[in-house]
């Protein structure tokens, strides 16, 4: 098993490689561009200059996470053949330098929704969180001005300001498109990449929506278990696979995290482990990574994982708690994560051990 942490790069990040390095157990970064637009092509040059960086330190690049999809592929419109070309590009620069795992995601608009990015544990630290109800009460073009104060000085993935000018363009951009539309222009783009990721042993890893359930009328399809498995057989190709979040599926306490993850044999390429804790069924916030500190039991989950022998098995801790006085930007510090790499790290020991093998 891999245990990584996301990364956003130098002047993006308040986390630096040095501390990542650090981090017992972790010997990879899950990174990106992350100044580069969707549909923007990534050069060779750029790649490589990422890559030499955090080879720098002493970590490895993992896998990305993300290459953003442009808005044309996802709506279906009239340039979406001139992006898919840019994102194929993309790829195959990727695979060149020898990067094989990318994470991405089919969302419309938001590329995650939550309502608070400061909401205040007992045990005094903050964390993002998700109440329906205030979803209910909000303009979806006050979105982000109803979070904007918590985000510590940091450009959110997927809520860049840019993006959020144009908040009333994008919902008119997919008025049109619904649940089955969306699948459509999902099975367009992979059956076109899926050559160059052959070519190159690339697997795409599409990330789940968060949450998993439609927000403000827009179509959400990466969902369960049974959208999933429609997606795999309407491009059956074993570089057609997921990455298995557990903070994004277990929004729904509907998904059974720990037999998804079994039904989902020989397609999970990257995982994210992160526990939520329960308010009622639509109100929720992200815990600590400890099963006792949340709703799920995450010694069932890393177990799951173990027994279907997932490759590559990169794994990360996902989004972490605000600790210690630590100011970054909003789930990802270095404090919180760093401790739920531990204890994934340990969890994941503890199985290894206990069926007879060696950890390695």
């Amino acid at each position: 098993m891999e245990m990584t942490l996301r990364w956003y790069g130098t002047g993006y990040d308040s986390v630096t490689l040095e501390q990542i390095r650090q981090i017992p157990g972790v010997r990879g970064v899950i990174t990106t561009l992350y100044d580069t637009l969707p549909g923007e092509i990534w050069t060779p040059e750029r790649i490589a200059a990422m890559k030499d960086e955090v080879e720098a330190s002493g970590l490895r690049v993992s896998g990305i996470e993300s290459v953003n999809v442009h808005d044309a592929i996802k709506a279906g419109t009239a340039q979406r053949d001139e992006m898919i070309d840019h994102y194929i590009q993309t790829l195959e620069n990727l695979g060149k330098a020898d990067i094989h795992m990318v994470c991405y995601n089919f969302m419309p608009v938001f590329d995650w929704t939550r309502t608070e990015l400061a909401r205040k544990r007992p045990d005094g630290s903050t964390v993002l969180a998700y109440t329906q109800k205030a979803v209910d009460e909000l303009n979806p073009e006050k979105m982000f001005a109803s979070i904007g104060a918590d985000t510590n000085g940091f450009i959110l993935p997927g809520w860049e300001p840019e993006r959020m000018d144009r908040i009333k363009e994008l919902f008119e951009l997919y008025r049109s498109v619904d649940e089955q539309q969306l699948f459509e222009n999902l099975r367009i783009f992979l059956e076109a990449i899926m050559p160059v990721c052959d070519r190159y042993d690339i697997n795409m890893a599409i990330h789940p929506d968060d949450p998993a359930w439609s927000v403000f009328g827009l179509p959400r399809i990466i969902i369960n278990e049974r959208n999933l498995q429609r997606m795999m057989k309407m491009v059956d190709n074993p570089h057609n696979g997921v990455t298995f979040c557990s903070g994004s599926y277990g929004t729904n306490l509907e998904n059974d995290l720990p037999h998804m993850i079994r039904s989902l044999k020989g397609r999970i390429h990257f995982a994210h482990v992160r526990n939520l804790k329960f308010n009622t069924p639509d109100d929720f916030e992200e815990s600590a990574h400890l099963s006792s500190d949340g709703s799920f039991d995450m010694y069932e989950i890393m177990k799951a994982l173990f027994d279907i022998a997932f490759s590559p098995q990169i794994i990360r801790p996902d989004h972490g708690r605000m600790i210690w006085g630590e100011k970054a930007m909003p789930g990802y510090g270095l404090y919180d994560r760093a401790l739920g790499a531990a204890y994934l790290n340990g969890l994941w020991e503890a199985i290894v051990k206990s069926e007879g093998r060696v950890c390695d």
